[in-house]
């Protein structure tokens, strides 16, 4: 890591706990990503539809928003935050070892649901805890926070990759064709529970069991994620937060302590707020900050800061979700009908150069601002994707766009949380609402794609990427713009209280 004394001081300082949260998003990218490439055999295992299977991807991520919420809960103490990653990192590890065994969509959404809550609940508690920890220093530690993200997820695919069914079980054109492929589900379903009609069931799906040895990727990733768990088990050992020993340290950090640490000697005088009232109330959970007192009276671009950041949020992870999760799918399909195996590569690359980006971004992000750093990647995803729609028949583009588009979406997230913190010199939520909104943004836009997808056929994939990413552009120039009027409505307000607290000061003498 590319880092001055001072933050290399403050990783010392704190290098249990960030490695910590570090290896827990590795247990969220490994979990993010399988879906994608198993797509295919977990409908074979299923005996699904495109768009039944779907709502899996919807269960997962409406359960990874509603964790995101309650994650908020988990703030207070080190032993609560700790405790729910622990929870968490090892429900992922039961999810991944308990797929194989869920013949029905409906198990099987059920299941992604509780993993969806832990992903949910870890994506706000290390966050939170990486920003409450280097506040202004954070951008370096969240872009190495979601290079773990990354190396996850890129992980995931290739893990499954050599498990994966090299026939499909569907008919070929059932994208296409969305009202046929219902009524031959329809007819599996009914046939399947007729003893008599077993001959015909093999032309639709295998048996189950049969067909598909994905069931071993799924064991195996539960095994790598084991570790993680007990890390943090050790954690809260090493801080003697199990119940078998006393309790060291109630609070996370100590706001003295967080000061000293996080700011710079030369700006200390210059500070807005003293130490004694900077502990951490700005990261809560939704509904706490929705019930803050401290807000009323901020001026309204105060609140149009989160929202437009939140939706260029919902947009850009949405992207993230939809690419990763249909892109094999896309692949498979006409035009470009490539192999199944070739295609499973297809998600490996993206969350590689995803992956890759994260890493890229470390040292940039010490010397670039976060708000130049979204700039780049929202333009370079309109960009990729109309390149992508432009060859959208070139089996070649499809590989370089996959690759340039992990790039380009790689630093969005910790960017511009880095950035929209920044703007409200962390009194506000943050934090809280801008995990809120990636979580609604990949949870709707998944549940989107999968319809369109099923109905108007592969290329309404590349179309609705066009869209979103433009949509995603407009909402960052919204943010810029509010960024400036919140900065001169800021010194407005600065200025009127001080002339006040004069005025108050030459009235009572």
């Amino acid at each position: 890591m590319v880092c001055d004394g001072r933050l290399c001081g403050l990783l010392r300082r704190n290098l249990q706990p960030t490695l910590t949260y570090w290896s827990v998003f590795f247990s969220f990218g490994l979990c993010i990503a399988f879906l994608g490439p198993t797509l295919l055999d977990l409908r074979c295992q299923t005996h699904t539809s495109l768009s039944q299977i779907s709502w899996v991807f919807f269960s997962q991520q409406l359960c990874l928003l509603l964790g995101s919420i309650i994650g908020g809960v988990f703030k207070r103490t080190l032993a609560q935050s700790l405790w729910a990653l622990f929870t968490s990192s090892l429900t992922i590890s039961l999810v991944f070892a308990v797929i194989p065994f869920c013949r029905d969509v409906k198990v099987l959404a059920s299941v992604m649901a509780l993993a969806g809550l832990a992903m949910g609940c870890i994506d706000t508690v290390a966050n939170m805890q990486l920003v409450r920890i280097y506040q202004k220093d954070s951008a370096i530690f969240l872009q190495v926070l979601h290079f773990f993200v990354g190396f996850g997820a890129l992980l995931s695919p290739l893990i499954a990759d050599p498990f994966l069914s090299e026939d499909n079980c569907w008919p070929a054109n059932s994208t296409a064709n969305a009202t046929s492929s219902s009524h031959l589900f329809r007819a599996s379903r009914v046939l399947g529970h007729r003893p008599s009609s077993n001959q015909t069931l093999p032309e639709l799906f295998p048996p189950d069991g049969a067909g598909t040895r994905v069931s071993y990727a799924f064991w195996i990733m539960a095994l790598i994620n084991l570790p993680v768990p007990m890390a943090v088990l050790y954690l809260l050992s090493k801080e003697r937060l199990l119940t078998c020993c006393p309790q060291r340290r109630p609070l996370l950090l100590s706001a003295d302590e967080l000061a000293l640490e996080t700011q710079p000697p030369e700006k200390e005088e210059a500070s807005s707020m003293p130490p004694k009232i900077q502990p951490h109330p700005e990261h809560e959970d939704l509904f706490s900050c929705c019930q803050r007192k401290s807000f009323r009276g901020a001026p309204y671009s105060f609140f149009a800061i989160h929202i437009t950041a939140a939706l260029v949020l919902f947009m850009t992870d949405g992207i993230t979700g939809v690419y990763s999760t249909f892109v094999y799918s896309y692949a498979v399909e006409k035009p470009l009908s490539v192999g199944h195996k070739l295609a499973g590569y297809v998600p490996s690359l993206f969350w590689g150069f995803i992956t890759l980006g994260h890493l890229v971004s470390i040292p940039i992000s010490s010397k670039m601002k976060p708000a130049t750093m979204v700039c780049i990647d929202v333009v370079g995803v309109v960009v990729t994707y109309l390149v992508l729609l432009a060859f959208s028949y070139n089996v070649i583009f499809l590989f370089v766009g996959t690759a340039s588009l992990g790039l380009f979406l790689s630093s969005t997230f910790p960017s511009m949380l880095a950035y929209t913190e920044d703007i409200l010199q962390y009194k506000g939520c943050a934090t809280t609402v801008l995990v809120t909104g990636a979580g609604i943004g990949e949870m709707s836009l998944q549940m989107l794609v999968g319809w369109i997808f099923q109905a108007q056929g592969s290329y309404s994939f590349l179309v609705c990427g066009v869209i979103f990413g433009c949509l995603a552009f407009t909402f960052y120039i919204l943010l810029r713009f509010f960024h400036r009027m919140h900065t001169g409505l800021s010194s407005v307000l600065t200025q009127d209280k001080q002339l006040g607290t004069e005025s108050s000061e030459c009235y009572q003498r």
